[in-house]
Parts: structure tokens; sequence; C-alpha cells
């Protein structure tokens, strides 16, 4: 334990590190406030601008992004009634209309408190989860990581708002783009069509680049003439102690719902903060004013949805499933530097670990000083015209794509994923299931085949190792358990 606090502490005496996480947090918060971008769109868009760099500040800057951005959402959430991320979305119920009030100054100041905390304390359960489900991981066997991931891929039904059916189609999507290429043990090749630079299959970054920058893009030029209603801010108030006293019990609600539900394979920010919101209106002795501009729906919003960020890291580095649609853009980060996510990151890649905490805790208490000082100034980005905005992030897509392996062919599938995300946001889809799909295919595939070397083709025997029989039942309870419920609860009626 003092070896992983001396790492965490290391990252306040390597300057160069320091300064990537105070730009990073600026961008960070630049993405967050301008709606449509968001944590995920803004990490694909700088993930192939990190390969160069040492690996602790890829990731330093991949997880920076993501921290930064989800809080800064909450600003314009609150000023213009447009939420930057998806995750903010609740924090426009109560923020708007207190920000109409005359108080947008105090509902950032709240906005900023409770993001801060619920983001510190997902980085202290981080730093001693992880490491405590890495060693649960040891035991893990190619049966175990495959019933695993296929409960991964049944949490996909709860990912976003699409709906459970079609995020379970976009989930199935992925996994076929994940058959594209050779197959790995026979070097059979499969929906090639000749294209011999598709031999180690669909590369991760141009596809995330597509899916999440592009599409937005295209969604985005829908709206290029829209006009906002902004609300004018004099300054950030620090919450007052009658506001502490009335939102502590929710924060820290908040903080344990984000961080368990950002744990979960497949879920995020975005779950986190509508069921922190829902729980803060259950236990509140004012529901009346939520709506209407209540500090606790504030609260319990903003401390859910960044407790979830360091939530998500669990699975994403112990277990190599994505947390959010954000953690699969960092987990391919982790996986291009040769960090590869699973029990053994925790001790052959310990302090690189840590370090990656520890620039995490530290965007944190970056942004927190960010809130309260330059909202007023951030809050101004979000006027910059779209006719300016998303040719600068065409060309940022396009430069990254190529930039990855010099070839024309990432181009080309970023366009392709950029007009197949289009397509799928035009008719109800969400892309992170596609994603997300994409990163456990390749799972999926190699831990069944694995698992069917070790029971000699004999499939079913996967359901008699206890631990990958716990799996399936989550899956299955991740399915039909709605639907199962919904059935008694007729019944009962």
């Amino acid at each position: 334990m003092i070896e992983a606090l001396q790492a965490m502490g290391s990252v306040v005496l390597d300057p160069y590190l320091i300064f990537l996480i105070l730009m990073t947090t600026i961008l960070g918060v630049v993405i967050g406030v301008l709606p449509g971008l968001g944590a995920t769109t803004g990490a694909a868009l700088l993930l192939p601008f990190t390969l160069t760099m040492e690996p602790v500040h890829a990731i330093a800057v991949l997880a920076t992004i993501y921290v930064s951005a989800t809080f800064a959402g909450s600003i314009t959430a609150i000023l213009i009634n447009t939420p930057g991320t998806s995750a903010a979305a609740a924090t426009t119920f109560d923020g708007y209309p207190l920000a109409q009030r005359g108080e947008a100054g105090r509902a950032l100041g709240i906005a900023v408190v409770s993001s801060t905390v619920g983001g510190v304390f997902s980085v202290i359960v981080l730093c001693i989860a992880a490491p405590m489900l890495a060693r649960v991981a040891y035991e893990f066997r190619p049966p175990e990581y495959f019933a695993l991931t296929l409960f991964g891929l049944s949490m996909l039904a709860t990912i976003s708002a699409g709906g459970t059916l079609r995020n379970l189609i976009g989930g199935v999507f992925g996994v076929w783009l994940a058959t594209i290429g050779a197959e790995p043990t026979t070097g059979i090749e499969r929906f090639m069509f000749g294209n011999y630079e598709l031999y180690e299959g669909l590369a991760f970054v141009p596809v995330f680049i597509g899916l999440f920058a592009m599409s937005e893009l295209l969604v985005q030029s829908r709206r290029i003439n829209q006009v906002v209603d902004t609300i004018a801010l004099k300054a950030v108030k620090l919450p007052s102690r009658d506001d502490y006293k009335r939102i502590w019990k929710t924060v820290l609600r908040s903080c344990g719902i984000g961080t368990f539900i950002g744990v979960l394979p497949a879920e995020g920010a975005t779950v986190a903060s509508m069921i922190g919101y829902a729980e803060a209106r259950r236990w509140s002795k004012n529901k009346d004013e939520f709506g209407k501009g209540s500090i606790e729906g504030i609260a319990g919003a903003e401390a859910a949805n960044n407790a979830a960020t360091g939530g998500a890291m669990v699975p994403t580095m112990v277990l190599g499933i994505p947390g959010s649609g954000t953690t699969a853009v960092i987990l391919v980060g982790l996986m291009v530097h040769g960090l590869r996510p699973g029990p053994y990151l925790f001790t052959e890649q310990v302090d690189k670990v840590y370090q990656i905490f520890g620039a995490m805790l530290l965007a944190n208490l970056m942004f927190m000083a960010m809130g309260l000082y330059a909202s007023k100034l951030f809050a101004r980005i979000s006027l910059v015209p779209l006719q300016i905005l998303w040719p600068i992030v065409f060309a940022l897509a396009v430069i990254g794509a190529y930039a990855l392996s010099s070839s024309l062919l990432d181009v080309w599938i970023v366009l392709i994923f950029g007009v197949v995300g289009f397509v799928a946001r035009r008719h109800g889809f969400a892309v992170a299931p596609i994603a997300v799909g994409l990163i456990l295919g390749e799972m999926v595939e190699t831990n069944f085949q694995n698992s069917l070397k070790m029971f000699e083709g004999d499939w079913w025997l996967i359901a008699t190792q206890p631990l990958a029989a716990l799996f399936l039942v989550f899956a299955f309870l991740g399915l039909f358990g709605p639907v199962i419920l919904r059935s008694i609860v007729k019944k009962r009626n």
C-alpha cells in the first residue's frame, strides 16, 4: 500500500505530467461545455494523438478528458438548458430552473462541489477495489472470462437510451464486426473481400472516431442554425452552510450509487446520474421543489455521474470489460500502449496503474478550481458557431485516423462508420453498444475457443464451473429479469 501511495504521489513530481493534466483538464472542460461533443467523442478524437506519448501520460490524458468533460457538461446544462454531455441531462431538471430564478452561481457552486466529491470518492474506491478485484481475477480461466464477457454483453441492454432490443442488436452488430479478419486459430479469412489490410481485423481507433465523432458531426449538422437562450452568470458561489446541511446526505448517497453503477460492466455516468437524481427525490423531504430548482436534485445527479467515472475504470482495468462508452476508448488506449488490462497489470506494472489513479485524482481537483473560477469564461465557449466548430472536428478526425498508420483505409473506415453511426442514431440506435460489442467480441470468441479446448468440445461443461455459472445467471437476469419481474407484478395485481 505504501508503494501504491508513493506511485500516486510521484505524479506531482513529474512537471510534464502535471502540465499535460492541466492542459487536458482545460481541454476536457471545453469539450464538456460544447453541446454534442462530450467525453467519449473527445477521447476518441484525442486517442490517435496520444500514441506517441509514454503509456502513463497517454492514459492519464484520456482519463483526465473523461472526468473533466463529465463535470463540464453541467455548465451548459445549468446556463442554457442544454447538457454538454448526456451524463448532465438530469442536471437540467433543476439546474436551469434555479438559474432562471437568478441563482445560476449557486447552482454551479452546488454542481462543482458535488462533482468533485463524487470524483474523489470514486478514485479512492478505485484504488481500494481494483487491486482486490484483481486478486479474485487471478482465479479466472477461459470459462470464467467467457461467462463474464457474456454478462458484459447482457448489460448492453441498459447502456443507453436506445431501448433494450436496439441496444442488444447494436451489441451483436459490434460482435460481428469483431469477426472481420483472419480467424485466430485457423487463419481462415472472414469478411475481408480480398482486402488484406483487414487481415488483423478492424482497427479500433478509426472505428471509434467514426462512430462517436464523425456521426455526432452529421447529427449536429441538422442543428446548424439552432439558437439557445442563455442565462447571465455573475460569479460561481460556494454552497452556504445551510446548503451543505441539505445536500450532504444526498451527495454521499449518490457517491455510492454512482460508483456502484460505474463498476457494472457497460453502464456509465448517464445511467448513474439518472438513478442518483431519482433517489435524491425519493429520499428528499422537499419533493415539491424537484423540477423547479432543487439543489438536492443538482447534487444527486452531479455526485453520481462523476462517481461513475472512477467506478467505470475498475472493470476496465481489472477485467478488460468497458465500464462505459468512454472507458471503451480508454481500454483501446491501454491495449495500444502495451498495458494489457487484467490482474497481471496490478502486479507487473503496478506503478503505472497508481500513477494513472493519481492523475485522475489531480484532474478532479483541477476541474474544481476551474469550475469555481472560470465557469463564466468556459460558458462563453458554448456560443462558438457550429459552422466553425464542426469543420474543425472533421479535420481532427481525418488527421487522427490517417496519422495512426498513414493508411487511407483508416480514413475510409472513419467515414463509413460515421455514416453507420448517423444512420443508427436516426433510427433510435445508440452507438455505444456497437463500440462495446466490438471490443468484447474478440474476448467472447477467444475465450469460448479456449474453453472448448479445455473441455474437449463439451461446451456445456462451461456451466459446471461455479464462477462461470454465476456470471451466466447474472447475464440471464440482466436480459430477462425485467420481463420476469413485470410478469410477477401483473399476476399479483
